[in-house]
């Protein structure tokens, strides 16, 4: 059954699926093709030791194959690493920083991004996967636009500046169920 029309909340969760599910199709990409075996990484580039605990992602990915990811899902929301990772006080990086340790769970924004993920991979399996001409899967990015808590959505002051009689509506307490 297709479906061509729904409500906003309904809406809102198809796109955070449909980026879900785009995210574990490009986590499961093959990687991109190396060098010699043996060859030393780009110049700048430090190869990423393979994941220790993934559980939404594939676990047969590679370090680098996790941080293009990370780094896409990092853009998308406007945070950090160590937005989701905590810091290791024990291992220090080259600037002297805390190392951040990657498979560590403490953290409840890591907690809350892998529920995310999942919701979005539901999403877009479930829903955006069943509307016809659906376009694009949803993201990370659809819902929070660079911000790691969603912006609340603001209609523009001129929306309604429309002639209603020009389409049909509903009766008034249909339209807007549970409202006076």
């Amino acid at each position: 059954m297709k479906i061509t029309g729904f409500s906003l909340p309904a809406a809102a969760a198809a796109v955070l699926a449909v980026a879900l599910v785009a995210a574990s199709s490009y986590a499961q990409a093959p990687p991109p093709a190396q060098g010699p075996a043996g060859a030393p990484p780009a110049p700048g580039h430090f190869k990423m030791p393979n994941p220790t605990n993934l559980q939404v992602l594939p676990k047969d990915m590679t370090g680098d194959q996790v941080m293009e990811i990370m780094h896409g899902w990092e853009a998308q929301l406007g945070g950090e690493c160590s937005t989701c990772h905590a810091a290791d006080p024990t291992r220090k990086m080259p600037n002297g920083k805390p190392a951040l340790n990657f498979a560590d769970d403490s953290k409840k924004e890591k907690k809350i991004a892998r529920l995310m993920l999942h919701m979005t991979m539901d999403i877009n399996k479930n829903y955006v996967s069943t509307i016809e001409n659906s376009g694009q899967p949803v993201k990370c990015g659809t819902c929070h636009r660079g911000h790691v808590t969603p912006e609340p959505f603001v209609p523009k002051p001129d929306h309604d500046d429309h002639d209603h009689d020009d389409h049909d509506h509903p009766p008034a307490a249909a339209a807007h169920p549970g409202t006076r």
